[in-house]
């Protein structure tokens, strides 16, 4: 129980290492240009998703880091949110890999490496709560 506690909280943090990279996302895809030739409401749909999904891995993150040992457990509840958690993340890593192309804008060694990295952290995340959810009792 100890490991998978101390890899929840991993898990927990790297929900804001995400953050930090998800922050450069509208930069590096010149997201002011190229939502500008948007309709107006498409273009405010298309920020207002982005921020409902900031705030659903900050509460991940959150949730986690303060309820490591509960979720570690095996109770029920706890099973049931590492799975939602984990299923979350795994459908993630499926959408980057089947329907994001994202070569166009790998235009250098740093952005190729920080997309690579994405997505050994989105396999981590998705083993580690996928484990927690299934792990026998302790």
């Amino acid at each position: 129980m100890k490991t998978l506690t101390l890899l929840l909280q991993v898990a927990g943090l790297l929900h804001f290492t995400i953050l930090l990279a998800s922050a450069l996302v509208p930069r590096v895809l010149d997201w002011r240009a190229n939502l500008a030739l948007l309709h107006p409401f498409l273009r405010r749909l298309f920020w207002v998703y982005g921020v409902f999904i900031v705030l659903v891995i900050i509460g991940f993150g959150t949730l986690t880091l303060l309820n490591a040992g509960a979720m570690a457990s095996g109770d029920p509840v706890a099973r049931s949110l590492c799975a939602f958690i984990a299923i979350f993340w795994f459908a993630r890593l499926i959408v980057q890999w089947l329907v994001f192309d994202a070569r166009p804008f790998l235009t250098n060694a740093l952005l190729t490496l920080g997309y690579h990295t994405l997505t050994l952290v989105f396999i981590g995340l998705s083993a580690i709560y996928g484990w927690a959810a299934i792990a026998p009792k302790p």
